[in-house]
């Protein structure tokens, strides 16, 4: 009898585990080869905050013989878009363009939910460019559907082309507040009757960055606005804007003496598959008893003369389909509905 072979060894399946800092080198790599263009500031920097704040990221690798497969981003939702329940965010998923085909991009998604359960959240979201195929085919077959909320957006070359109203060099000056119209905490501008001056929008309220010592003045401003106190939501922001001067430009607004509204946004330079730097309106909120006043306006205003000195194009923001206040103020300074779409995946 003949002796037998001895058998091959068995092919390693491919292991799932949480990123490191150590794997930024091979996910800038498969990223800027399936994107042509390298984003690699963005996953350091994506990397860093989950390393500071674990409790609000969800990262996952899969490598096979210690070559990283595929990999997904995902971050926790508090109160961004006026959400009153958290959620989970897709921010980024990846698979190497040799390992497609393999089921890597299932297993992260899996992943992903089961994370999201364990943490006691009950949906996923996420946006993506409806002309990203590929990303389209990924989600319809992982079972998201569309949400019921719209992205909205407004670039600077808007306001260069006069479609937009707020942030320009030359802006149009705006009427002037009416001081004895009564409050709508739904109002995010200024009073459209017109009274006796004129004034550009960003001169209606004195206009600043936000900084730590604002924190009650915000949650207050915000608790009368959602009737949900979201004072830890609103720190976390702060602390992000004070630990990473990169997306510090959220704002504040003081009205005689008194705050009068907020902003808070970030600058991020690569979810959901971007590769030009937008700026993402989280939260605006304007007091109920200083409305009508030319906060919202004066707020915007500046946000985008900001961005254009950090040389950001565009700022977008997600609003619910029944928030018809604030879409028709965000329509009326020059917001349309962006070419990104708004998914969801309720999870059982």
């Amino acid at each position: 009898m003949s002796a037998k072979s001895p058998a091959a060894p068995a092919s390693p399946s491919p292991t799932l585990r949480p990123l490191a800092p150590r794997d930024l080198d091979a996910v800038a790599a498969i990223d800027a080869t399936l994107s042509g263009r390298s984003r690699r500031a963005y996953f350091e920097h994506r990397l860093a905050a989950a390393q500071r704040r674990p409790a609000l990221h969800t990262q996952f690798a899969i490598e096979e013989r210690g070559v990283l497969l595929g990999y997904v981003f995902g971050r926790v939702l508090r109160g961004e878009f006026g959400r009153a329940e958290p959620a989970m965010r897709l921010e980024v998923i990846g698979v190497r363009a040799d390992a497609q085909g393999r089921g890597i991009g299932g297993m992260l998604s899996a992943a992903f939910e089961q994370e999201a359960r364990r943490r006691g959240l009950h949906e996923l979201r996420t946006t993506a460019l409806w002309r990203a195929h590929g990303m389209m085919r990924f989600l319809d077959a992982n079972g998201w559907s569309l949400s019921h909320a719209l992205v909205v957006d407004c670039g600077l070359d808007q306001i260069a082309r006069g479609e937009a109203t707020l942030g320009a060099g030359d802006e149009s000056p705006v009427r002037g507040p009416e001081h004895e119209r009564p409050a709508d905490q739904h109002d995010y501008g200024s009073s459209p009757n017109a009274n006796d001056f004129e004034t550009l929008a960003r001169d209606l309220a004195d206009v600043r960055t936000l900084a730590l010592s604002d924190l009650d003045a915000v949650a207050r401003i915000d608790a009368r606005l959602t009737g949900r106190d979201r004072r830890e939501y609103i720190r976390g922001k702060l602390d992000e804007a004070l630990i990473d001067a990169a997306i510090r430009v959220s704002l504040i607004a003081q009205k005689e003496g008194t705050t009068a509204g907020f902003l808070m946004a970030s600058a991020d330079h690569g979810d959901f598959g971007r590769t030009e730097p937008v700026a993402v309106i989280d939260t605006i909120g304007v007091d109920p008893n200083l409305a009508h006043r030319g906060v919202g306006h004066a707020l915007l205003s500046q946000l985008f003369l900001n961005l254009r000195a950090l040389r950001i194009e565009r700022v977008e923001t997600v609003v619910g389909m029944n928030n018809v206040d604030l879409l028709g103020f965000l329509c009326a300074v020059g917001f349309r509905p962006s070419e990104r779409l708004a998914f969801v995946k309720p999870l059982a």
